[in-house]
């Protein structure tokens, strides 16, 4: 029966009076083990008894191998018995009977071979090597088995054989450099040289080629250095591409020129490398490069790099996407910063080579920049006037006029044309583009450019052109007419404001006659402003009008029927002198008139901006009592709710005017007097029936 009980608990707990560590177990443990048990000497009286020992024990090898043929252990069992018989005869026949099994077993064959060389059986182990890497040619362990073997024994001719036996089966870089060695130690370098020359064919990585540099480096020349890392560039560009060649054969190429002084030489192969290789392969060429400059190069050689390295980004970038013109721009002022010519027309032509892919405006706002940009730099720059005007020639070329057209080349061509002394030529491409595409600023440019040359004629017809082609445009009515003020001609401006003004459709009407009165009231014709303001105030009827309007009675001298001259004279010299009562009057009747017009059409938010402008007059100009009169005029705020057409209410203010308020109460109580007129009324009627 078990046990209920749980496992023994530890009553005494403290710490043993003797500690013992566990080194000293460890050294205790070894010190008092016993002997192992050998096996026991067996000893034979006679050779018949050893006769029937080897017989017994071959037996058992037998049926071993009989019972599993396939299980190598066996077999290597039997042999190595048989060896320690010194049958070697027998061993050798059981080794053979194992690789008719395990024909290509390395261990096997391996252990044959130490075998024969154990017992001194030198011939017999160079054949079993021969046929072992006739047999598995792809293992090298047999290989070097059996080199070992040819050079122990100082047949170098035969360790040669079989080095390039072995090489046609083009080994790893290891067998490689074992051959190599064997040059070295025999001082064939000639030969080494050959090898390394098929080394690099069969593996042509750049640590191949860089051993072979270092090789030349001890035991060549500098010319065969040289030729090493040439050859290296060349073929890896030739066979994988110019992106294959590795970073670290340009640093070690370079370095070894420096070592050497050549600086030149070593400057060169740093940007030869920079310029072939991507950015993300050469990240440590560069670093390389930059570090040498500072050691060995000046001021230039430092930009130089810096250039480089940002010239290698825009490559990479405007190869990823061409059609970025932002990168380009970019591009084309880095090269402009390093002065080079060459470089610098090469990436504009780049450039404007990445025509856009379809003919939407927005596509092509950036790329003709480049041109503008390519343009100006062979003017100012480069000096190339021809060039230039083949540049500007080619973008307008290339511009689809008939979709869309940009202002800017063709005034930026006629400006060129300008500053070369070729008015002719200006002339006519701004008259080719307003041909081929008018627009706006077309005009605006070859008005402008008439002007400064004091081509009026020119001006006038540009302008009835224009007005042709945009008669909305009040900027074009305007300057017009400034054209014609400004040449004294008063009749044709006025007639060009009756035009304008004349439009059904104008994009900013009230500039128009802004300027239309301004003319007139500058040139002191009061009656005919007079009648403007009265028919613009028939098209428009808005409180500004009506302001302008009595600004404009306030401002008149008091001899304005003198007109001419004096009359501007002493409207210039209006703001020093009080207004006149007359002023007053008439700027007081068109206040008055404004405010009726706004109150019969019930415009509540028009009516309070006409009442502020009246109240600030009043205060500027007018009595005590004048001002009392507006202010009781004035409207008070509410607030009140509307329901839109969602369903739901907002709150908006509402003015309340005394007049509007007073006539409501008016009518409130008139009302309110019917209806009890009726009910008395009703009463009495009532009565007089019964």
């Amino acid at each position: 029966m078990e046990s209920s009980r749980g496992p023994p608990r530890v009553k005494n707990k403290a710490p043993a009076p003797v500690q013992i560590s566990a080194e000293q177990l460890l050294r205790e443990a070894v010190d008092r083990q016993e002997l192992a048990l050998q096996t026991p000497t067996q000893r034979f009286a006679d050779l018949e008894e050893l006769k029937e020992y080897q017989g017994r024990k071959r037996r058992e090898f037998e049926d071993y191998v009989r019972r599993n043929r396939v299980r190598l252990a066996n077999w290597l069992q039997y042999a190595q018995w048989e060896l320690e018989q010194k049958e070697f005869a027998r061993a050798r026949s059981v080794f053979e009977r194992a690789l008719d099994v395990h024909p290509n077993n390395t261990q096997l064959w391996i252990r044959y071979v130490q075998a024969e060389i154990k017992n001194r059986n030198i011939n017999h182990a160079r054949n079993l090597l021969d046929r072992a890497v006739t047999r598995l040619p792809r293992i090298s362990s047999l290989w070097y088995q059996y080199l070992y073997v040819m050079e122990m024994l100082g047949d170098i001719p035969g360790t040669r054989q079989v080095f390039d036996r072995w090489m046609k089966w083009e080994p790893d870089e290891q067998a490689w450099s074992a051959y190599i060695r064997l040059e070295k130690r025999y001082g064939e370098f000639d030969r080494a040289r050959e090898i390394f020359r098929a080394f690099t064919m069969v593996h042509p990585e750049p640590r191949t080629w860089l051993k072979w540099a270092k090789f030349e480096e001890e035991y060549g020349t500098s010319d065969l250095v040289r030729e090493v890392f040439q050859t290296a560039i060349q073929t890896i560009a030739e066979t994988l591409g110019d992106e294959a060649v590795d970073e670290r054969i340009f640093i070690a190429f370079a370095r070894y020129e420096a070592r050497l002084r050549e600086y030149e030489r070593a400057r060169a192969i740093y940007k030869f490398g920079l310029d072939n290789l991507p950015r993300s392969k050469s990240m440590t060429l560069h670093a390389n490069y930059t570090t040498f400059e500072k050691q060995f190069g000046d001021k230039e050689g430092v930009q130089d790099v810096i250039l480089t390295k940002r010239r290698r980004l825009y490559e990479e970038q405007v190869k990823e996407n061409p059609k970025n013109y932002d990168v380009w721009f970019d591009f084309a002022r880095l090269e402009e910063s390093g002065g080079d010519a060459d470089r610098i027309r090469e990436v504009y032509e780049r450039a404007i080579a990445q025509v856009p892919p379809t003919q939407e405006k927005r596509h092509w706002r950036r790329y003709i920049f480049l041109f503008l940009f390519y343009a100006i730099w062979e003017e100012r720059e480069a000096g190339d006037i021809e060039r230039a005007r083949q540049i500007y020639d080619t973008c307008l070329r290339l511009i689809p006029h008939k979709k869309f057209t940009f202002a800017k080349i063709w005034v930026a061509k006629a400006h060129f044309e300008v500053r070369q002394g070729q008015l002719t030529a200006a002339r006519k491409t701004l008259g080719r583009a307003i041909g081929m595409c008018p627009k706006d600023k077309l005009f605006k440019e070859y008005i402008a450019l008439e002007q400064k040359l004091y081509e009026f004629e020119r001006c006038r017809t540009l302008y009835e052109k224009h007005v042709i082609y945009n008669p909305s445009n009040c900027q074009t009515w305007i300057k017009w007419a400034e054209l014609e003020r400004g040449l004294d001609d008063l009749d044709r401006t006025r007639g060009i404001y009756e035009l304008a003004i004349g439009q059904p459709v104008l994009d900013m009407p009230e500039v128009v006659w802004k300027s239309y009165i301004d003319f007139e009231e500058e040139e002191g014709e009061y009656e005919k402003t007079r009648e403007l303001y009265e028919r613009l105030l028939e098209k428009a009827d808005h409180p500004k009008v009506w302001i302008s309007f009595a600004q404009f009675e306030i401002n008149i001298p008091e001899a304005e029927e003198e007109g001419g001259a004096d009359g501007q004279q002493e409207e210039e010299e209006a703001d020093d002198r009080p207004v006149s009562e007359e002023a007053k009057a008439r700027a007081r009747k068109i206040f008055e008139r404004a405010h009726k017009s706004m109150k019969d059409r019930e415009l509540k938010a028009e009516r309070v901006s006409l009442l502020n402008a009246w109240l600030a007059f009043e205060k500027t100009h007018g009595s005590p009592e004048d001002i009392e009169k507006i202010q009781k005029q004035m409207p008070r705020k509410t607030k009140k709710k509307r329901k839109l057409e969602d369903d739901s209410w907002e709150e908006y203010v509402d003015y309340v005017f005394p007049a509007d308020d007073q006539q409501t109460k008016k009518l409130s109580d008139l009302l309110a007097m019917a209806n009890a007129w009726k009910q008395t009324g009703g009463n009495i009627v009532g009565g007089g029936g019964q």
